[in-house]
């Protein structure tokens, strides 16, 4: 039997997180736990890892830092304790141009960018509180990748610190990464990497 998609009704602190077992995945959003099982499937792997590997490429020798799961990303007001700590997240990408939000245990606050690529267990969870945590706390460019539909929805923050609607991109478009317009990603290479019958 899997784990548990909320651990309890009772709200946790990054303390309470760093004391459960290490073979266990979760995170934290509000105080809530929620588990990261099962495993991804191969398909969402191979996306992801698609996407990485060209960020690192691109970032080598660069100051920003790029980071895939699983990496724990602290979201909290600057200074909190583990303790004050109810936010922890553990998103497919992550990338950091301020190194100075790393440290030997993840991100200690919001990065510039993140990907996520949907599993039906956690595209909800993506795309509601995820969404909303990562706006609050300033994170620029929120990418979300739909295997399924072979699209991505890229949300971006505007002047007043909202993301608004989210634009879609089918397969069909090439996106530039946020910062880096020389950074093009063709979509239809991107999703090559899935099987056809997905």
């Amino acid at each position: 039997m899997g784990l548990p998609v909320r651990k309890t009704e009772k709200r946790f602190s990054y303390a309470d997180y760093q004391r459960w077992p290490d073979e266990e995945r979760w995170e934290l959003i509000d105080g809530v736990a929620y588990c990261m099982s099962p495993a991804p499937t191969s398909a969402h792997q191979a996306l992801a890892g698609e996407f990485y590997w060209r960020i690192a490429a691109f970032l080598h020798g660069k100051p920003c830092r790029a980071f895939m799961a699983p990496f724990d990303v602290r979201l909290a007001e600057a200074d909190a304790t583990d303790e004050q700590i109810v936010n922890v997240v553990q998103p497919d990408i992550v990338v950091y141009c301020d190194t100075g939000k790393i440290d030997q245990r993840g991100g200690t606050a919001a990065p510039e960018w993140i990907i996520e690529v949907l599993s039906p267990s956690t595209a909800a969870r993506d795309q509601r509180e995820k969404l909303a945590l990562y706006e609050r706390f300033g994170v620029e460019d929120y990418w979300l990748v739909h295997p399924g539909d072979r699209l991505l929805t890229i949300y971006r923050r505007n002047e007043s610190g909202r993301y608004g609607r989210g634009q879609v991109f089918d397969e069909e478009a090439t996106v530039a990464a946020p910062n880096f317009p020389e950074l093009n990603f063709s979509l239809m290479e991107i999703f090559s990497v899935l099987p056809e019958s997905l």
